[in-house]
């Protein structure tokens, strides 16, 4: 019972954290503004170390490496502490496969960012299409509705765009993903 309540509260500190910076890493790379209530709950919750290790970590190729560079450490230690609560015992530490498995949690997580961001911009065109947080979603999912849109038309006044971007996420879950958290499975 114990070990639940632990399980428990890693996965709401430390997958949530990291979900938050991965967040940031993604809403910097898509160029959506930080001046809206989104991007400032991220500033709130992750400055205190992103700026920190941006003075080691440099920009690399105009992404935002320290903050991606600190989702990946958050998630490795999710994993190891996940791995310690839950008994594992082995001959030596697989750090490797910890690091190749957080990386795939990684993109899983940030799939889920993906689907959360069409489901909200779905609910909030039927409530209230005009608010600052409706524009930050816009950014984020235009990038992946737009090639979608020139290929489905509209059905009347209805964009199927949205649906069959759940689908594939859903499907590259399924398939790559799955597939990639297979193999890193393997290296421990």
């Amino acid at each position: 019972m114990m070990s639940e309540a632990l399980l428990f509260l890693l996965d709401v500190v430390l997958q949530s954290f990291a979900a938050i910076l991965l967040l940031r890493f993604h809403l910097q790379w898509l160029r959506a503004p930080m001046r809206n209530p989104i991007g400032e709950f991220v500033m709130v919750f992750t400055d205190f170390i992103v700026l920190r290790a941006r003075r080691y970590v440099p920009s690399a190729w105009g992404f935002d490496s320290s903050t991606l560079l600190l989702a990946l450490l958050v998630e490795t230690l999710y994993l190891t502490g996940v791995m310690l609560i839950q008994g594992y015992v082995g001959h030596f530490f697989p750090l490797a496969g910890l690091l190749v498995l957080a990386a795939v949690k990684l993109i899983k997580i940030s799939l889920y960012l993906l689907m959360g961001a069409v489901f909200a911009q779905a609910i909030l065109s039927w409530v209230n299409p005009h608010t600052q947080v409706a524009s930050v979603l816009a950014i984020v999912t235009d990038r992946f509705l737009t090639p979608l849109r020139r290929i489905v038309p509209m059905l009347g006044s209805v964009d199927l765009t949205p649906m069959l971007l759940l689908i594939i996420c859903q499907l590259i879950m399924i398939v790559p993903v799955g597939m990639l958290e297979r193999i890193a499975l393997r290296l421990f």
